[in-house]
């Protein structure tokens, strides 16, 4: 039992160590990259985000949308000019983890259950 209490301090001082940093504050305004794969293509996206404007660049074509801020890591997506209503919908978007140049995020369609993830890369 004596170990024992002798071991929890260095445990402690270990789990601190390890502990997910998120600093989101950093990926708020920026250019970056998110690769992703699907049926065994990958595909690209570089987006910028300025304040509470996003432009996206996915296969030749560019579109932009509004951000707001819901806090320091979650934000929704609304897209500017919609082709269509199914187009109009939002996207929520949740940073995870944070590292010097990238972050890992989550995000889902307003209304939708399936919720996707992704790291994102900062290039600019």
């Amino acid at each position: 039992m004596k170990k024992l209490i002798y071991y929890i301090p260095l445990l402690l001082l270990f789990s601190a160590c390890y502990e997910n940093q998120v600093d989101c504050e950093s990926f708020k305004e920026g250019t970056f990259i998110w690769e992703q794969e699907s049926g065994g293509k990958k595909f690209k996206t570089e987006f910028t985000r300025i304040g509470n404007l996003q432009i996206e660049k996915f296969e030749n074509e560019i579109d932009s949308s509004r951000v707001e801020w819901i806090n320091d890591c979650e934000w929704r997506i609304i897209p500017i000019n919609p082709d269509s209503n199914a187009d109009s919908r939002a996207y929520l978007f949740k940073i995870l983890n944070t590292s010097k140049d990238s972050y890992t995020f989550e995000f889902k369609q307003s209304g939708r259950e399936q919720v996707y993830s992704g790291t994102a890369t900062k290039i600019k």
